[in-house]
């Protein structure tokens, strides 16, 4: 499937990655504003629990604010490629801060319950920082298959890391200083890593001429690989909330640290040209990594196998992700490619929340042990929608 790139130092597909002018400084700026995707849920969470005493409210206010992203996100990124990616992301980005810092002082000085809601919901014009970063890769590695290939990679791994990180320095600030501590740190990361990356105008994708199509929905093949991304966002968020209600949420780190190594040598390999069977293979390896957790569960009672399991599992994540994202490139019109990409990332999140929902049900009334069913059943169902649906590319 793949083909091992030169191994010597000098070789090394990410130093060259990054040694493309304008690179580094992009990628720094993108990666502090990205790293507060992983802590505001947490935060508000935290916060909101802690001034109402409701984990109820915290998850309807956070809940509230993921379907107002799911229906708002799309529409910025049409923005950004109409328009560019510093015209819009700065004020969209700042009107999500002032929806963050609305939400503290609406929490600090007890605001009506109401207010909590409507501030949050104003976080969704926060634009998708890492769809930003892989456009501005697709353009200056047009027509490099494997530098692509290196770069949707290392974005998947950062991906990752973030989602690690995010939640437990967001735990760390709210438990250390106070419970606002989270969500400020977070808002006032995302706004400095946006214009840190919107100053980088050279690496910048030029706005492309519109195309007569109205969204990237209509492209032959988009709706069958967008359903298998509400698949594999059951698969995560499946997985997550029955690890947390079988073993609690520290060995879900083991999970992301396996799916950011993999990634990372993944995107050290040179990709085999047919992407469709490429990710065919990604989708049966995630099938069936997947069933490890289930094996453990019901056959051992041991945290350091399921452990194990969890790692191994990981592992299928990221290549499958970044071979997707790859795929929705190529399928995007290029006017259209931070819409395309967005899209991608709301089908995701709606998939952990169906995720989330049925793991849930099916623990609480079948245990912890038929939960992790769900996530191998919706890895087998990501890779029948992909066969069926995904014909040629």
């Amino acid at each position: 499937m793949l083909q091992k790139t030169a191994a010597s130092p000098a070789g090394n597909p990410y130093l060259r990655l990054l040694a493309t002018p304008g690179a580094r400084a992009f990628t720094a700026g993108n990666l502090l504003a990205r790293l507060p995707m992983g802590m505001f849920s947490v935060s508000a969470v935290i916060m909101i629990a802690g001034a109402h005493g409701s984990y109820a409210l915290a998850g309807a206010v956070t809940a509230t604010g993921l379907a107002a992203t799911a229906l708002v996100a799309p529409w910025t990124a049409r923005l950004v490629d109409r328009y560019g990616q510093a015209r819009i992301a700065v004020p969209a980005t700042a009107t999500a801060t002032l929806g963050s810092l609305a939400l503290v002082l609406c929490v600090h000085y007890d605001a009506p319950v109401w207010t909590l809601f409507a501030a949050y919901v104003a976080t969704a014009t926060t634009p998708n920082t890492g769809g930003m970063s892989r456009a501005r890769w697709a353009h200056l590695h047009q027509g490099d298959p494997a530098a692509l290939h290196t770069a949707n990679s290392f974005e998947q791994a950062a991906d990752e890391l973030c989602f690690m990180l995010g939640p437990v320095l967001a735990a760390t600030l709210c438990g250390a200083l106070f419970p606002e501590a989270g969500t400020l740190t977070g808002a006032i990361l995302l706004m400095t890593g946006v214009l840190l990356f919107a100053a980088q105008r050279g690496t910048e994708p030029p706005v492309a001429p519109r195309t007569h199509a109205a969204t990237p929905l209509r492209t032959p093949g988009m709706p069958a690989l967008l359903t298998a991304f509400v698949a594999t966002g059951a698969v995560f968020g499946a997985l997550e909330l029955v690890s947390i209600a079988h073993a609690g949420g520290a060995i879900l780190a083991l999970q992301a640290g396996g799916s950011c190594v993999a990634g990372l040598l993944y995107g050290s390999l040179r990709p085999a040209a047919d992407i469709r069977r490429r990710l065919l293979l990604c989708l049966t390896g995630m099938t069936v990594l997947m069933s490890l957790p289930l094996i453990a569960a019901a056959t051992t009672g041991s945290l350091f196998v399921l452990a194990g399991c969890l790692l191994v599992a990981g592992a299928a994540t990221a290549p499958t992700m970044v071979t997707a994202m790859t795929l929705i490139q190529r399928l995007t019109p290029q006017a259209q490619l931070n819409e395309g990409m967005t899209l991608a990332v709301t089908a995701l999140l709606g998939g952990v929340a169906v995720g989330s929902a049925v793991g849930g049900r099916l623990v609480e009334h079948s245990g912890t042990v038929t939960g992790y069913a769900v996530p191998m059943c919706a890895a087998a169902l990501a890779l029948a929608v992909a066969a069926a649906g995904i014909r040629r590319v």
